[in-house]
């Protein structure tokens, strides 16, 4: 079966965080890619409660059981604020022209792999992704993101660079 992914009439994916590179990234597809269907996609991380250790005085301590009510509460407003990011990013895309939806969907195994499902399913024309451009001992210990859709895309991947003046 052929994959639909980087089909032409397939909507522009745009991985959004809200940070600078991924602003820029928003207005540059824009500009670059013209008037035209766009996802606006913030991935959260689901389990954050279950993931956070317990700092004591003799070090990192295991963390006692989470309360199941407390979990969902902080997926809740993880999962919410990443509504809102998504929302914001759809919001200045449509400023500029595209006809932006937002999504916010849970990372189920990490942020490149679940940006490229979402484009597989949507059968995004391209992938637009903000870079900071770290380097060196911070790029290799926080991973990432923009090497992984690269590396494993089926369709164009559009990398956009930090404004310098928020490097």
């Amino acid at each position: 079966m052929l994959s639909r992914v980087g089909a032409a009439d397939g909507p522009i994916l745009i991985a959004f965080d809200g940070s600078p590179a991924s602003r820029r990234a928003v207005t540059d597809a824009a500009r670059l890619l013209g008037p035209r269907r766009a996802l606006v996609v913030t991935v959260w991380e689901p389990g954050l409660a279950y993931a956070m250790p317990e700092m004591r005085a003799e070090g990192l301590v295991p963390a006692p059981m989470v309360d199941p009510g407390i979990a969902r509460s902080v997926d809740q407003g993880v999962h919410s604020q990443a509504e809102q990011v998504a929302g914001e990013g759809a919001e200045l895309a449509r400023s500029l022209g595209l006809n932006a939806q937002p999504l916010a969907v849970p990372d189920e195994r990490n942020i490149p792999e679940t940006i490229l499902r979402v484009a597989e399913e949507n059968h995004a024309s391209a992938i637009v992704v903000g870079s900071r451009g770290l380097s060196g001992v911070r790029a290799r210990l926080e991973g990432s993101t923009t090497k992984g859709l690269l590396k494993h895309a089926s369709s164009p991947v559009i990398v956009v660079h930090e404004p310098p003046e928020d490097r």
